[in-house]
C-alpha cells in the first residue's frame, strides 16, 4: 500500500464500529489514534538532512523500498513519514508499506533477532537484492529501549521514554543513520 492508503487505514480503524484485531482493544485504537497525530505533526515538521536529500535526489539506478509496520506502532509513527518523504524525491524509487501482521509476513524473513520488531525499513536494488536493512529504531533509542527493558520497566513507561527521546532528537539520529547507509551503496 502506498502511505496515502496507509493513513486511510488509520481512520478505518478509528471510525469503525467493530475493528478487525487487535483493533478492537481500546488500547491499540488509542495507539493508532496517538500514531495518526504523530505521523500528521512529522508531516508538518520534519527536517531532512541535506546531504541525505542530495543522496537520495541523485540515485540513478531504480530501487523499490519496503517499509514494514503496523498502526499501533510508535517507533514507525516517527521513522514511516521520513521514509515517504526521501522517497517522493526521485522517480526511481517505489516503496510498498506492508502491515506486520498480514500477508505476506515479510517480517519472518526480517527478525531482529527472534523478535518481529517493527518498523523495518528495506531497500532493495533493481533485481529484487537487499541494499540495506534498517530498524526497527534509531540506534540511541534502541539503547535506551534496551536499558530500560534490562531494569524491567513497566511498557507505558517505556512508551513514554521513547516518545520522549523522539521529541528531542527531531529526527536527527534517523537522518545519519540513513545517510550512512545510502553512502555505502555503490
Amino acid at each position: 500500500m502506498n502511505y496515502q492508503q496507509y493513513q486511510q487505514l488509520f481512520d478505518d480503524i478509528l471510525h469503525c464500529e467493530q475493528s478487525q484485531l487487535p483493533y478492537n482493544d481500546p488500547q491499540y485504537r488509542h495507539y493508532a489514534k496517538l500514531n495518526l497525530a504523530r505521523m500528521s505533526r512529522w508531516d508538518k515538521q520534519m527536517k531532512l538532512h541535506e546531504k541525505l536529500t542530495d543522496i537520495i535526489s541523485n540515485i540513478t539506478k531504480t530501487q523499490h523500498w519496503i517499509i514494514i509496520t503496523e498502526p499501533w506502532c510508535g517507533d514507525a509513527a516517527h521513522t514511516l513519514p521520513l521514509m515517504i518523504a526521501l522517497a517522493v524525491l526521485n522517480q526511481r524509487i517505489t516503496y510498498d508499506i506492508q502491515l506486520r501482521d498480514s500477508p505476506p509476513f515479510l517480517i519472518n524473513d526480517y527478525l531482529t533477532g527472534t523478535s518481529k520488531s517493527i518498523p523495518k525499513f528495506i531497500v532493495r536494488d533493481e533485481n529484487g537484492n537487499d541494499l540495506f536493512i534498517w530498524g526497527p529504531r534509531p540506534q540511541p533509542a534502541q539503547i535506551l529501549f534496551d536499558r530500560l527493558k534490562a531494569d524491567d520497566v513497566d511498557h507505558d513507561t517505556i512508551v513514554g521514554a521513547l516518545q520522549q527521546w523522539y521529541n528531542q532528537d527531531k529526527g536527527n539520529a534517523f537522518n545519519e543513520e540513513l545517510l550512512t547507509l545510502f553512502s555505502r551503496i555503490p
